[in-house]
């Protein structure tokens, strides 16, 4: 029973990480079970009785995949260069196929949930890998400060320095690295430094 159950796991992975291949290089609205099967090397059959339906499908694909963010983005609490290290190792394996994503959300109700998740599961990333940072914000500021740095480590922030800038690795997690430092700076500096560097 144990050898048949991973075997059911193993197929079952493989389907989904077949679904999350080919949305990275087709609108997820064109992929048909039909192309999971072959790029799974499995029956339609197979996936119909694994999951049901197509749309049964992709909400397993969907849950797969946030499992799979979570886990790839885990990062020591309280250490920033730790932290952006792993957003940047994160971004370079996956950010291309979630620019893709979000490209797509406002035509594909599907590409729409599954951004949506994204920017969930990323500012629960910053309020738990920064959270020694922030519980030294006061409360009133807390939230201001964690959009602040959901900015700085967002794949948009990755893209441009990436993408459009055309940056090596080390100089975007420099880069990164620094936008987090000031908003953490200036965020718990006391209110009276505040004052007088506005002044």
């Amino acid at each position: 029973m144990t050898t048949r159950a991973a075997a059911v796991e193993e197929t079952r992975h493989r389907i989904l990480s077949s679904v999350l291949a080919l949305s990275a290089e087709k609108f997820t609205l064109e992929i048909v079970l039909a192309d999971v099967a072959e790029r799974a090397g499995v029956t339609t059959k197979t996936i119909l009785r694994h999951f049901g339906s197509r749309e049964g499908l992709f909400d397993a694909a969907s849950e797969f995949n946030r499992g799979e963010i979570v886990r790839e983005r885990v990062a020591p609490v309280g250490d920033i260069p730790a932290a952006i290290a792993t957003v940047v190792d994160h971004y370079e394996e996956r950010g291309d196929w979630v620019m893709r994503m979000l490209g797509q959300e406002h035509s594909d109700d599907r590409a729409r949930g599954v951004v949506g998740m994204g920017r969930v599961v990323h500012r629960e990333w910053v309020a738990t890998t920064f959270r020694p940072q922030l519980e030294r914000v006061p409360v009133a500021d807390r939230e201001a400060v964690v959009d602040l740095l959901v900015m700085a480590t967002d794949v948009y922030t990755w893209k441009l320095l990436r993408r459009d800038r055309d940056l090596g690795r080390a100089d975007t997690e420099q880069r990164m690295r620094t936008l987090v430092q000031a908003i953490v700076t200036s965020a718990t500096q006391p209110s009276s430094s505040k004052r007088q560097g506005d002044e």
